[in-house]
């Protein structure tokens, strides 16, 4: 087989880059071990940037898509903690929006599929070959080997990454201080766990009951890490576990989805070697407090699809694949840090009791609410910008904002869908600058709007992602758009390619070498979602 990109892993992750790829018009092979969608509960959040993010391209599923004038904070917890807010610009869609993992994969995979993605299933990556002109991925399958050649591979493939293994990449990895058990089971008593966090000297538990009657349980101790991490947890066990921590007994039955986590840390060293990139768990693992898991890796998703699509169609400027791990790996290591910060406040002991006191009282009174919020959510990650592009703004989010333009009223979320980098233009001051970026006609999204006070510049450059790469000051446009764009001639990101991209590395000859395939600027139409926008519903 031949692509211009395989990925490797069907989760959210995998399933959301191949979407993203493919509805460039970027030939993509996916492989999956699994012959189906799993529904054993995982994640169930998306926080505000991730969904934020996700709008912009399209891949938002209902009925959060759109932007709700009624939506207000929502409330959710920090180390178990309740009374912190999340609240996002009303203007975009809903800050939380509570979706199954297993909801959220088929909905990515409907999208994969629309878009023109080849999944296979049923397949297991064994090997992983690159060289300066592609990569060959080996997988195994009930009917025997497939071999599939590529220009670039990503690995998003758990955390035990065959394509991490295989590309050499080391990871920097934390052991684990804490044993957790989790499993959906039926309580003889409903009434004998409250829904929530319940905390007590001895440890703690979540539980949430399902529309079913079935109850979630997760429960964390810190008195040490699991002896045999894989060893299949027992219904006896989780029982004895659960009664232990309430400090009563807590009869339950009909065991599903038993399973045991800790809070070992795992951060690829570099999300890039290469051709070959990492995303999700591949990348970095951590414990799951705060719902972040999720949204770290469809942000991983989203910054790589179209930097990937654009430097297989030859558009790509010569540096833009090496933002990737130097922009998400700082974010990832962030979400580390307070994920062990929560963790610490969670563990017994006089000191943490202190700690949870001020961080109760703090969340109260509403101090740091703005601080932490924007953390949990991600709303307040600022890309690394090089001090010689530095101009105001750059790397921050350009929230959604209504604007009018020549062809009616639109806002910056309908404007992204194009999936190309946006110079939006505002009044005739902006104007000024359309003729600097002629050059690359066709690459960019050029539109005119008036102007708003909104947007306290005249023009401004942003990624497909909804970040600023720049507004007027210490840099000119050009140059901004040349770290994004390869100079005029190459292809443009909509998949059209232009004579380089024909001649060069996307049609090149041998191992990786396909010709660029035309493909829709806009994502197509996805299939209905159960996902919903909801309050904080006590998952871990």
């Amino acid at each position: 087989m031949q692509a211009q990109v395989v990925v490797v892993g069907g989760g959210p992750v995998g399933m959301l880059v191949a979407a993203e790829l493919a509805s460039y018009g970027v030939d993509t092979v996916l492989f999956e071990p699994q012959i189906r969608v799993s529904d054993r509960p995982k994640a169930t959040t998306l926080h505000a940037r991730a969904v934020q993010c996700l709008a912009r391209r399209g891949h938002l599923p209902e009925p959060g898509a759109r932007p709700e004038a009624a939506a207000g904070p929502a409330p959710f917890h920090f180390a178990g903690l309740s009374g912190l807010l999340i609240a996002a610009p009303r203007t975009e869609p809903q800050p939380i929006l509570k979706c199954p993992q297993a909801e959220l994969e088929r909905h990515f995979e409907g999208r994969a599929r629309a878009a023109g993605t080849r999944i296979l299933r049923g397949l297991r990556v064994a090997e992983v070959l690159q060289d300066p002109d592609g990569v060959l991925v080996t997988a195994h399958g009930p009917q025997g080997p497939v071999s599939c050649s590529a220009a670039y591979v990503v690995g998003a493939d758990g955390a035990r990454s065959t394509v991490r293994e295989r590309a050499g990449i080391a990871s920097d990895v934390r052991p684990a201080t804490v044993a957790s058990l989790m499993g959906t089971v039926t309580l003889a008593d409903p009434a004998a766990l409250p829904q929530g966090w319940l905390r007590t000297d001895r440890g703690w538990i979540v539980s949430k009951r399902d529309p079913e009657g079935r109850t979630h349980i997760r429960t964390l101790d810190c008195a040490g890490a699991h002896a045999d991490r894989y060893r299949e947890p027992t219904l006896e066990e989780l029982r004895r576990e659960v009664s232990r921590i309430a400090g009563r007994e807590v009869a339950m039955a009909d065991p599903r989805w038993l399973s045991r986590f800790g809070d070992a840390t795992k951060l690829a060293r570099t999300f890039r070697a290469g051709r070959v990139f990492l995303a999700g768990d591949a990348a970095h693992v951590h414990f799951p407090i705060g719902g972040q898991g999720l949204s770290t890796g469809v942000l991983d998703a989203l910054n790589l699809g179209w930097k990937l699509a654009l430097a297989v169609h030859g558009g790509a400027a010569g540096e833009l694949l090496d933002t990737y791990d130097a922009e998400r790996r700082p974010a990832v290591e962030r979400v580390i840090g307070n994920t062990r910060a929560q963790l610490a406040l969670m563990r017994p002991g006089p000191e943490p009791d202190a700690l949870r006191t001020v961080f109760t009282e703090l969340l109260a009174a509403g101090g740091g609410q703005g601080r932490l919020s924007g953390m949990i959510s991600a709303q307040d990650t600022v890309l690394p910008v090089s001090a010689d592009r530095a101009s105001p703004d750059a790397g921050t989010f350009l929230y959604n904002t209504p604007l009018h333009t020549r062809t009616g009223a639109t806002d910056v979320i309908g404007l992204l869908r194009d999936g190309r980098p946006l110079l939006l233009l505002l009044g005739e001051q902006g104007a000024s600058h359309e003729a600097e970026a002629r050059s690359w006609e066709g690459a960019l999204h050029v539109v005119r709007a008036l102007p708003t006070p909104e947007v306290p510049y005249e023009a401004l450059l942003v990624r497909p992602d909804g970040y600023l790469a720049w507004t007027p000051g210490a840099t000119e446009l050009s140059a901004a758009v040349s770290k994004l764009l390869e100079r005029p001639g190459a292809a443009d990101v909509t998949g059209r390619p232009g004579a380089e991209a024909r001649s060069g590395a996307a049609g090149r000859p041998g191992a990786a070498g396909v010709a660029a395939r035309p493909g829709p600027a806009v994502q197509p139409t996805a299939p209905a979602s159960s996902c919903s926008s909801a309050a904080f519903s006590a998952s871990a």
